[in-house]
């Protein structure tokens, strides 16, 4: 048997670990050079790795979740297609035995913990019945098993009117409903690939950087009269949503506020301050959440912004996304689009120092110039690392957006 080694390749960006995120291929499986045989995970994202050679699988590294470090063996395969697993070959060397594919989980039901029918009274039946001992001693005397008798009150329990249907019901060989027991039925979920690194992200961030949260509401009526009107000439695929027009304002607003375009160098003590804007986009996918970049967003206009938010989205969504389009952001807008809420707390997106998240949109009764007028009202809920930006300068840059949406057409002017 001639086996190759394929080794874990350098995937870049200082990557020297990664994370399997699942097998195409199980031992015993012929492949062709090319042949894509599984993904591993990188910090940015899932990478396809494919075979160099054609063969036979003979030893996978392991399961989906593990982790291996860059040069190790990920995939041994037999090029010569003669894989004699546990046997000694003629020079007296074992030829490498193939690690048997693991089974995939299975969902396991523990059993409920079930009243045995034991004889009337016993203590292995009144052990596992919760009711009273008026009620155990009658059943005692009427030969009942308390097993059999479904209980109304709180937890199953047998109450009085419980114990009396059921004798009423074998007096007379009417059906008796058994109690239904409650299910304890347990799924075990292994937390790898981008679930992971959001976990231990999420957890980085939310202990090391100490969150200043601020909260402010934005009369978009003005900025919704306009996205309308834009969206009535142009086609269906290039509707604008408010994001672009956040974006634009954000951008305008960090001029002012170039403390909020930066990025923390934790490990040589610094901070980067920023001339270009490179905006992070939120994205729910079903992997998770993810964030494309959309780089030097300050040299777009709105429908180019527009274009590229789209674009990025879908490519995150559906997996398309570069790992260069998945890291290098200097701030980050998110949101929950419909499910936006009243007020949220977004999470920083380390090593950036602040992140902006949209809520949802709803009109409401304003007084504006002494009248009551119905007006659309949604709330920017936005997170500063409060070591670098202070809480001045954090809200007096979301008041500054707040004017920009509120007057949409200063967002366009010199």
């Amino acid at each position: 048997m001639s086996e190759y080694i394929f080794k874990l390749p350098d995937l870049g960006e200082g990557t020297v670990e990664s994370e399997i995120g699942e097998w195409f291929v199980k031992v015993g499986d012929e492949v062709r050079e090319e042949d894509i045989v599984g993904t591993v995970m990188t910090d940015k994202a899932a990478v396809e790795v494919s075979s160099p050679v054609s063969g036979k699988v003979v030893k996978l590294a392991g399961e989906p979740g593990d982790v291996i470090a860059v040069g190790a063996m990920l995939v041994v395969i037999d090029t010569a297609g003669t894989a004699d697993e546990g046997r000694t070959t003629g020079a007296g060397k074992s030829a490498a035995a193939p690690v048997e594919e693991p089974a995939p989980p299975v969902e396991t039901p523990v059993e409920p913990e079930v009243a045995t029918a034991a004889p009337a009274g016993t203590d292995a039946t009144s052990a596992r019945i919760v009711t009273s001992p008026a009620i155990r001693r009658r059943a005692k005397e009427a030969n009942v098993d308390l097993a059999l008798v479904p209980g109304s009150g709180p937890g199953g329990r047998i109450v009085r009117k419980d114990f009396d249907r059921y004798l009423k019901a074998r007096a007379t060989g009417a059906t008796i409903a058994t109690p239904a027991m409650p299910s304890t039925r347990v799924k075990e979920i292994k937390i790898i690939g981008v679930r992971r690194i959001i976990a231990e992200r999420m957890q980085s961030a939310k202990l090391e950087i100490p969150h200043f949260a601020y909260v402010e509401e934005i009369d978009i009526t003005e900025l919704e009269s306009l996205r309308k009107h834009l969206n009535a000439k142009n086609d269906e695929s290039a509707r604008l949503t408010v994001l672009p027009f956040l974006g634009l304002a954000l951008i305008k607003a960090l001029r002012d506020f170039p403390q909020c375009n930066v990025t923390h160098d934790k490990d040589r003590n610094l901070l980067l301050q920023h001339e270009a804007v490179h905006v992070g986009i939120a994205t729910q996918t079903p992997d998770g959440l993810k964030v494309p970049v959309i780089r030097h967003a300050e040299m777009m206009s709105l429908d180019g912004l527009a274009a590229e938010i789209r674009r990025l989205s879908e490519a995150a969504r559906t997996n398309k996304a570069k790992r260069e389009e998945l890291s290098g952001s200097t701030i980050t807008i998110t949101s929950l689009g419909k499910l936006g809420g009243i007020a949220s707390t977004p999470v920083i997106n380390a090593p950036e120092v602040a992140i902006i998240g949209v809520n949802r949109a709803v009109e409401r009764p304003v007084v504006l110039n002494g009248q009551v007028q119905v007006r659309l009202m949604m709330n920017l809920s936005s997170s500063f690392d409060h070591r670098f930006v202070d809480g001045y300068d954090a809200a007096a840059m979301i008041q500054r957006i707040k004017e920009l949406l509120e007057h949409p057409a200063t967002i366009f002017l010199p």
